[in-house]
């Protein structure tokens, strides 16, 4: 995992000729990456750069690494890019970032074996490594007086700027508040997003080049206490993600989400009345994935914050703040099913509606177990174990649910043919669902009128169905289905 501890053999490490070496790949992979994505459409660009990223990786710890596994490292990369060039999109994204930190892990560390181990691993890589860059930076300069200060602060004041950047995205009313603020000027000045898109390059980057698993062995308390007042450090705060840092962040990130968590209360659960130059609608429509994304960033800050050993978890002030947060983090993915159920009243259902709703859901059980890991004092092992069971028995119940007649039923039944409000059905989405959408769309070809070329459209899902009941592709769904079209009268099907 990666390690924001400072030896004075690591801290000598980076300060020797080795550091400028890695600054300067950093550095041309930040401008590869200026050049290939800021303010670019990504495509085929991000399978370049993860080339240059996994290249440049390789050349900078060909002492340390692992020979024996580069080979199926770099196989597996580029499994993970096929994807990525056929499509660039979220899941390819995702195969491509976890063969990075995969191939890492074997090329690099040889002393994680398990499951957990490598997970957790893999967390600190993409949760906590990126802060590292910051960190050996001012290392280097050797100040540990501005490095002490800066780690303390950076991590609250750095995430509650994403935070809040989420928060002002998912809530027109605090979009408008921050506009009053007339930005503009310093902005002109000072291209900001450019500044955010290098630092976050730099930030990414870096522990890829400068690789840190930290060891196995544990330290005593006992020995830890007195190697950190040995160095002139108090206590819980020689790390990174110490105490003072972790309860300066929960306190502001507590007071940011109460904002959040005051206005969803007021206005939409309370419905309450909005200023006049922002709809109802807006405001409960436009934030459901923005909120799901900070609960996602939330969930991983807990973890690294109260991960087991660590100085917090047996904080009797910190534990409270928590709590807290995670509470609040609960109503959020709460209010962001509200969200995604009111507009879904509107515009009606699709499979990706559907994939939401659940993925919601699993966000709110996930939370709710990390809360479960802290209370019952368990390992990170469980706490994956209990999501992978989760996800599993998630993963089951919706393999024998029929979304396809689901998603139909519903669209049809809440259409403004059959309700007298709300949008049309859309009778191409009806047809792409296939077959089992066969009842909906007799119902639909009812309330709209006989069309010809409607069903004639039938025609075609009801041969695929006539298929579907031969022995070889039989199944209980189909056979239930056409049990249902037999038993439907003629006159609805033919006008």
């Amino acid at each position: 995992m990666a390690d924001f501890t400072t030896p004075a053999s690591n801290a000598s490490f980076v300060r020797e000729g080795t550091f400028p070496v890695k600054a300067a790949i950093v550095l041309a992979l930040a401008t590869l990456a200026d050049w290939l994505f800021y303010g670019q459409g990504i495509g085929i660009s991000a399978a370049i750069f993860a080339v240059a990223v996994a290249s440049g990786s390789l050349l900078t710890n060909l002492a340390t690494l692992n020979r024996k596994q580069v080979l199926p490292a770099g196989a597996l990369l580029l499994v993970a890019l096929f994807p990525a060039i056929e499509e660039f999109n979220v899941a390819s994204l995702t195969f491509m970032v976890l063969a990075l930190g995969v191939g890492l892990l074997l090329t690099t560390n040889r002393d994680r074996h398990g499951l957990g181990e490598r997970a957790a691993a893999l967390c600190d890589l993409y949760l906590v490594g990126p802060f590292r860059f910051f960190r050996d930076a001012i290392g280097a300069f050797n100040l540990p007086a501005l490095k002490t200060g800066f780690a303390v602060w950076f991590i609250p004041i750095v995430l509650g700027g994403i935070f809040v950047f989420l928060l002002v995205s998912a809530n027109p009313l605090l979009e408008k508040w921050i506009s009053l603020l007339n930005l503009g000027n310093t902005a002109s000045y000072v291209s900001l997003g450019r500044v955010l898109f290098w630092t976050v390059a730099l930030s990414i980057v870096w522990p890829f080049i400068h690789v840190r698993w930290s060891g196995t062995r544990k330290m005593p308390a006992g020995m830890a206490e007195a190697a950190a007042l040995a160095q002139g450090i108090p206590s819980g705060q020689h790390d990174f993600f110490g105490v003072a840092t972790i309860l300066r962040s929960l306190i502001l990130f507590n007071l940011l989400f109460a904002v959040q968590t005051v206005l969803d209360v007021a206005y939409l659960w309370g419905n309450a009345t909005l200023p006049a130059d922002i709809s109802y609608a807006s405001y409960a429509h436009r934030g459901a994935y923005p909120l799901i994304v900070t609960a996602l960033l939330a969930a991983g800050f807990v973890l690294v914050a109260m991960r087991p050993g660590g100085p917090a978890e047996q904080s009797r002030g910190i534990r409270p703040l928590v709590y807290l947060w995670v509470a609040q983090n609960v109503l959020l993915v709460m209010s962001s099913i509200l969200r995604l159920d009111l507009y879904v009243q509107i515009y009606l259902l699709t499979w990706w509606r559907v994939a939401a709703f659940i993925w919601m859901v699993l966000v709110e059980l996930g939370l709710v177990l990390i809360v479960a890991r802290i209370v019952l004092n368990r390992s990170n092992d469980w706490l994956i174990r209990a999501n992978l069971i989760t996800l599993t028995a998630t993963l089951y119940a919706c393999s024998l649910i029929n979304f396809a007649a689901i998603i139909a039923d519903y669209n049809v039944s809440h259409s403004r043919e059959a309700v007298g409000k709300g949008v049309w059905i859309d009778m191409n989405y009806l047809f792409s669902l296939g077959p089992q959408a066969l009842p909906a769309i007799d119902r639909a070809i009812a309330l709209r009128g006989f069309d010809p070329t409607l069903v004639s459209r039938r025609g075609c899902l009801v041969e695929q169905q006539v298929k579907a009941t031969a022995w070889r592709s039989w199944s209980f769904r189909s056979w239930r289905l056409q049990r249902a079209l037999g038993a439907q009268p003629k006159s609805t099907t033919t006008g």
